[in-house]
This record gives structure tokens, C-alpha cells and sequence, in this order.
């Protein structure tokens, strides 16, 4: 049986390409390139073109508050959104406010699509003061002294409808920092410190 030559493949990509129209066949690639990279960052790439939005849900096991916001948007944070979520990632036990590193949130962004996440993440713990870490260390173990809530860069979460170990294995997958487990209190921490699993 003969086999196809380059010359003819090449041939059919150009009648496919003229088909297309040339910048139909580029954004194509790229929507492709994006994808293999994120689901999530392709289908925002396809919603706005090539202004992507990066946008995030949480609920809040603690006070029942919700938010969905879009964070970043046309190369930009969102200052709005930003403190938003400082709001709703706030110490539920005395209402203390600290800004979250936005290198945690792209984060959670690219783990939503790592996950394919439906639902809003479930913040067990984000930011936490100094009183509520110190009350913790006493009362429980696996609070660690200099821990990363502290300075708005770690957060405990759960995720609707996707097992806990699918969600650590993506997080680990992402080498964006540490990511804890932990099946009897049904969670996964993540954190944007140095890469290491626990």
C-alpha cells in the first residue's frame, strides 16, 4: 500500500488552512496550545478573545458567605475583587483582614481547571492571626508556629463534587508550593512557599 508523501499532507493542511482562513487556523492553535496547558484558560481565551479573565468562587464554611468574582482581567488585578476576597478569606473568629498573595489565587485558578471545578473552592482556613494560630497550636496538632495563613499565602480548602485526593494530586501536579492532606478533617492545603508534599 503507498504510503501518503510530506508533499501531499502538506498540501491537505494548506487547502484546510485557505478553508479556515488564516486567522481562523491561528486562533485555533492557540485555543489548542491553551488547553493542553488549562481548560479553564482556554475557555476564558475563547470567551473574551485575547483578553483573558481569570476568575474564582469560595464559600465559607465559617460565616455561609459567599463570593464568585473575576479577579484579573485584560493583564490586570482587579483592586475591587482583590478586596473581596480579602473580605471573605478573612479570620472568621475576630474578623481580621489581611491582603492574599495574588500568586495564591492564580494558583487556585489553575487548579479550578486542573479539576474542572463546577463549585465554589470551600475555605476551611485562609488567612489566620496571630491569636487564632496561637488558639490553634494549643488545641490541635499540625499548626505550624511561622504558618503561611499568617502572612496571606496558604489556604485550606475543599472542593464539591471532586474527591480530595483528585484535588492534592492536581495541586501536587501544579509544583506551585506546599500541599498538605488531610482526609479526617476533609481537606487539602495549598500554599505558595517552597515545593513539598505532606
Amino acid at each position: 500500500m503507498k504510503q501518503p508523501t510530506d508533499n501531499g499532507q502538506r498540501s491537505a493542511n494548506e487547502r484546510y488552512e485557505r478553508r479556515l482562513g488564516r486567522r481562523a487556523f491561528v486562533k485555533l492553535g492557540i485555543l489548542a496550545a491553551a488547553a493542553i496547558s488549562s481548560p479553564a484558560a482556554a475557555f476564558a481565551a475563547g470567551k473574551r478573545g485575547s483578553a483573558m479573565e481569570k476568575s474564582l468562587a469560595f464559600y465559607s464554611t465559617h460565616t455561609g458567605e459567599k463570593l464568585k468574582t473575576v479577579y484579573w482581567a485584560d493583564g490586570h488585578y482587579l483592586a475591587p475583587s482583590l478586596r473581596e476576597i480579602n473580605y471573605i478569606l478573612r479570620d472568621p473568629r475576630n474578623d481580621e483582614i489581611r491582603d492574599i498573595d495574588t500568586q495564591l489565587l492564580d494558583l487556585l485558578f489553575a487548579l479550578c481547571g486542573a479539576i474542572d471545578a463546577r463549585q465554589s473552592f470551600h475555605i476551611i482556613s485562609g488567612y489566620r492571626s496571630p491569636a487564632t494560630n496561637a488558639f490553634l497550636r494549643a488545641h490541635s496538632s499540625g499548626v505550624a508556629k511561622n504558618s503561611l495563613h499568617l502572612v496571606g499565602q496558604a489556604i485550606d480548602i475543599r472542593c464539591p463534587g471532586r474527591d480530595l485526593r483528585v484535588v492534592q494530586k492536581a495541586a501536587m501536579a501544579l509544583q506551585r508550593g506546599g500541599v498538605g492532606y488531610y482526609p479526617k478533617s476533609d481537606f487539602v492545603h495549598v500554599d505558595t512557599g517552597r515545593v513539598r508534599y505532606w
